[in-house]
């Protein structure tokens, strides 16, 4: 059988502390201590409002980068309105064409075009028979009484767009005059 062998522990030993020493110091100082106390607390405050300092330059700074990408990615969606615009006046002229497969195809282009903008919160502005708002639209020309209402919008002759936060392009549209 094997023996089993016994670990024995070792106590420390106690640091050699000079008594004489202890009882020869000065006396505690109160006035030291408060001042202590007086420093802890300005460095707790300093470091409390750095860090309160740096969770405000992370927020910012998030906010600051998504508003950045929304901007580039509107940059760039602006850049598609002419050639939906295009698109849109090739179906027009297209009407009267015996080519129903070319039609067909441009139609499923722009379809496939306005679905992705939808995706991304971009919606056209159609507001005909709609009181006129400058807000989303830029009026360009005068109706007459027989067009509709006053102060409506009887015709658009350039589609406009509008995300959920900004317009991206105002319509031009004419507008029923009062």
């Amino acid at each position: 059988m094997a023996k089993k062998h016994e670990k024995t522990e070792q106590v420390p030993e106690a640091p050699d502390i000079d008594f004489q020493e202890v009882l020869d110091a000065e006396p505690f100082d109160m006035k030291e201590l408060e001042e202590a106390k007086k420093q802890r607390d300005e460095y707790l405050n300093m470091a409390q409002r750095v860090q309160a300092d740096f969770d405000n330059y992370r927020r910012r700074n998030n906010a600051a980068r998504a508003e950045a990408y929304d901007d580039g990615a509107y940059a760039f969606i602006k850049t598609l309105f002419p050639i939906i615009d295009n698109l849109e006046r090739a179906l027009q002229s297209a009407k009267d064409s015996s080519d129903a497969a070319l039609r067909e195809g441009v139609q499923m282009i722009l379809n496939q075009l306005m679905e992705t903008l939808s995706k991304r919160g971009v919606t056209p502005i159609n507001r005909v028979g709609e009181p006129f708002d400058p807000n989303l639209e830029n009026a360009v020309l005068q109706g007459t009484a027989e067009e509709g209402a006053p102060g409506t919008v009887c015709e658009v002759f350039q589609k406009g767009f509008q995300s959920e936060k900004t317009v991206l392009r105002h319509a031009m549209v004419k507008v029923v005059a009062d």
